[in-house]
């Protein structure tokens, strides 16, 4: 009964995916690929579901869409499977945290052994956010969105910067940009999961189902504490 609750929550976030995947945010630089709101909301979902299931949603929406779409299997769309699955790893680990905060530590490794990426070594600095974030004190919802959204962020630019072969300067040019563009992603995540998690409540309360209640963490749910958690 479980394992079919499962199914059915991550078949209804694919669902829910696929209609936020095709509402555009913004363009990737250097690349024929778009942002959209998606990115806001997949990493929530490793929350939700918990972060292997979470992961599995994100991946099932992107395969889902490219055979929609009929888009060709190339190496951008590869690439892009996986940024915003880890995301949700991130997210949503809460034991071993520390595991998959590793991720990006071997994404900086990668990209200062990458004759252009060593070039623009400090781009990969971004990238030990996550890291920091993992040892804070304080649990928060604003770090955990940082650190899901820079994770993501390592894993697309080791991926670009191997299938592109980007030049440094390119790198070097996309450090503001990725500093505005990164916290714009951490409060629309972080916005995303209070709105989620509120509605995951509300919907447990008048359908009357325990098993939604403990997808749950009320101290992120739409309140007059909300702030003080944050």
């Amino acid at each position: 009964m479980i394992l079919k609750k499962r199914i059915l929550y991550l078949l209804t976030f694919i669902g829910i995916g696929l209609v936020l995947l095709n509402i555009p945010f913004s363009k990737l630089f250097g690349a024929d690929q778009t942002f959209s709101l998606f990115d806001f909301f997949a990493p929530t979902v490793g929350a939700l579901l918990t972060s292997v299931w979470g992961a599995m949603a994100v991946i099932g929406v992107k395969l889902v869409n490219a055979v929609i779409q009929g888009q060709e299997f190339d190496t951008v769309t590869i690439i892009r499977l996986f940024p915003l699955a880890l995301g949700a790893l991130y997210f949503g680990a809460r034991k071993y945290k520390f595991v998959v905060a590793l991720i990006p530590l071997v994404c900086v490794a990668l990209f200062i052994a990458h004759p252009e990426g060593r070039q623009a070594w400090f781009y990969s600095l971004y990238w030990l956010i996550p890291v920091a974030a993992v040892f804070a004190k304080k649990r928060s919802l604003v770090l955990n969105s940082l650190g899901a959204t820079f994770t993501a962020h390592a894993i697309g630019g080791v991926g670009f910067l191997y299938a592109l072969n980007l030049p440094a300067e390119v790198w070097i040019a996309l450090i503001p940009i990725v500093f505005i563009e990164r916290m714009m992603f951490t409060g629309g995540i972080a916005l995303s999961y209070v709105t989620m998690n509120s509605l995951v409540q509300w919907l447990s309360q008048k359908l009357h189902m325990p098993s939604l209640q403990k997808m749950v963490q009320p101290e992120y749910t739409w309140s007059r504490q909300l702030l003080k958690n944050l």
